[in-house]
């Protein structure tokens, strides 16, 4: 696969530049009093929108057994975005691949990249993307076993049916399957040195999850880079960050809308996710001090305000880091709102559509 068909369409813009691409992370936030079909309709008009101000991509990522978050089936919901809009690449943020068989994954971003070629891009973890007991009703194997690089190098062998003469999955093939345009790029994805180091040593493009690893993020970065071996999937290292961040009328506003996020997480880290509060159920919760010490540590590695200061963020960010593309995701639950934070976003960078 040529070098030019790993990051989608940057060619031109150069590294370092003002001008990285913008791109957004989905996780079709369900908020309370929001159904999950309000939620994922939400996601398909955030797509659409986005489609027309000029994002680049759009991810959705693999979560279980959580109230707050509807896109628990990548490839089902990336179809559907897919055929909800006509130019914007869509893709996992990721897969979870322990959680499936490699050949499964390769069938369904075959039949993704067979609908809508050059548009799918296939990121993957090795995350759970849910709780100990949900890991198990996925998995049902061991869960301390952790082969994700043979997990990788299979997944590879089908997408490229490239699989050696004396190896047992020689014969089998995933289908379908275009020679003639090629496969969707894979990924890694990670919030750690782990995939960092993989995604370096194979020459694959890395996306790091900086929205709630902040503190690895230079560390794991360098790490990819310092351990880059070029490949023909790349050329040069290609970076992507993942940031949370909110936009608003105000820094006030931007807050409110952030908030409940915030105790969406601190919930799920006891044990006990719900859907996303409201902005007044967020604002009046009776915080404990280590509670209020934990949301406010969260809504630090937030990128909240209006336009202007959430660019500001996002520019001093993308400098400390050299990310390559930056990736925004929000998990705003109204719909409407979250719609137009991406658009005053969009509005800030001068996006050719905003």
């Amino acid at each position: 696969m040529a070098h030019d068909d790993i990051p989608g369409d940057i060619r031109g813009v150069a590294r370092g530049s003002a001008e990285v691409p913008l791109s957004i992370l989905d996780l079709a936030p369900v908020g309370r009093g929001f159904t999950a079909t309000r939620a994922l309709a939400g996601s398909t008009e955030l797509a659409r929108r986005a489609e027309e101000w000029g994002y680049h991509r759009i991810w959705v990522a693999e979560h279980h057994g959580m109230p707050s978050v509807a896109s628990s089936s990548p490839a089902v919901l990336i179809a559907h975005l897919a055929a909800a809009t006509r130019t914007i690449r869509l893709g996992s943020g990721g897969v979870m691949l322990p959680n499936h068989a490699p050949l499964i994954i390769a069938e369904q971003f075959g039949t993704l990249h067979a609908l809508h070629p050059g548009r799918i891009d296939l990121g993957l973890g090795r995350a759970p993307g849910t709780d100990s007991a949900t890991a198990r009703a996925l998995r049902r194997g061991d869960l301390g076993a952790d082969d994700f690089p043979e997990q990788l190098a299979e997944l590879t062998g089908f997408l490229d049916a490239s699989f050696p003469a004396d190896n047992p999955l020689h014969r089998l093939s995933a289908v379908p399957r275009s020679p003639e345009s090629g496969r969707p790029p894979v990924w890694l994805l990670g919030s750690s040195g782990f995939s960092a180091q993989l995604a370096g040593l194979l020459g694959l493009p890395f996306a790091f999850a900086h929205h709630f690893s902040s503190a690895n993020t230079i560390p794991a970065l360098e790490l990819y880079r310092s351990t880059f071996r070029p490949s023909e999937a790349l050329d040069r290292p290609y970076a992507m960050i993942g940031v949370a961040a909110v936009a608003a009328g105000s820094a006030e506003e931007a807050l409110r809308l952030a908030r409940p996020g915030a105790l969406a997480m601190l919930r799920l880290r006891r044990g006990a996710p719900e859907p996303i509060p409201t902005p007044e159920e967020a604002e009046t919760y009776p915080y404990s001090a280590a509670e209020a010490a934990f949301v406010h540590d969260h809504l630090s590695n937030v990128v909240l305000g209006d336009a202007a200061a959430v660019r500001s963020g996002l520019e001093e960010l993308r400098k400390r880091t050299e990310a390559d593309e930056l990736m925004i995701t929000s998990q705003v639950a109204d719909p409407e709102a979250r719609i137009r934070s991406y658009g005053l976003i969009a509005e800030a960078y001068g996006l050719p559509g905003a």
